[in-house]
């Protein structure tokens, strides 16, 4: 008689950084959904800067008949959702790709809290915010950022406007600007970012008021993670199941 079938493995996929306080976060990230789902096995992987990759990740994990979801840490859908992590899973029967973690209500709810530690009133109709994110190319990461903004300013008396790390416009101190030149006279940037890196450390010098901490820690984002995970499972054709 065989025993019940293991869960298929979550694979926390995230860009990357050199950021050791970066790193630190991701992963803890990881075990934090580990700890709300006792016996899950998760594992990392990248689709940039650090090992391992994620298509050596899931190969590896084919190679053993594991059945594996692939979760995007990631809070838009670009190119490293299309392309990297969806050609990843292509190549592996056992393997499937869930939805990046945003949009989603509990990271605006993440967003405002940022916002409100870092001293920003969300009933001052002069406190305009910009929505910082890394940015892409793909013109479906800049909706779903824009949706992002457009949920958080149900929640803000001020404009809540975007702006970019790279590949994406406008730049996120040329939204400063804008904020300032329509009359704000606060600006204050949400860093729509997980975690400390490459990015968040430019926004420092993008002429703001005050600049928020990134997403994590926050055990709301562990939660957003495994709905990723599950939903992934109940997709019809999903071969992890």
């Amino acid at each position: 008689m065989s025993g019940p079938v293991a869960a298929p493995v979550l694979v926390a996929c995230a860009h990357g950084t050199r950021n050791p306080t970066g790193r630190r976060l991701i992963a803890e990230l990881a075990l934090a959904a580990r700890e709300l789902r006792p016996g899950l096995v998760t594992t990392a992987a990248f689709v940039d800067v650090q090992p391992p990759t994620v298509v050596d990740v899931v190969a590896q994990l084919a190679a053993s008949d594991r059945p594996t979801v692939v979760v995007p840490l990631l809070l838009s859908g670009g190119y490293h959702v299309h392309v990297d992590i969806a050609g990843a899973v292509a190549a592996a029967e056992t393997a499937v790709a869930a939805r990046p973690l945003g949009p989603d209500a509990r990271l605006v709810a993440v967003l405002h809290d940022r916002l409100v530690e870092a001293g920003a009133d969300p009933g001052d109709p002069a406190t305009a915010v910009v929505l910082a994110a890394a940015g892409s190319s793909d013109r479906r990461s800049v909706a779903d950022v824009e949706e992002t903004a457009a949920r958080l300013q149900r929640s803000w008396a001020g404009p809540v406007t975007t702006g970019y790390g790279s590949a994406a416009t406008p730049p996120v101190p040329d939204a400063v600007s804008a904020a300032r030149a329509q009359g704000a006279e606060r600006v204050v940037i949400a860093a729509y970012l997980l975690a400390p890196g490459h990015f968040h450390d430019k926004l420092a010098g993008a002429g703001a008021d005050v600049v928020t901490a990134p997403l994590l820690p926050d055990r709301r984002i562990a939660a957003v993670l495994l709905d990723r995970y599950d939903a992934a499972l109940r997709a019809p054709g999903a071969a992890a199941g």
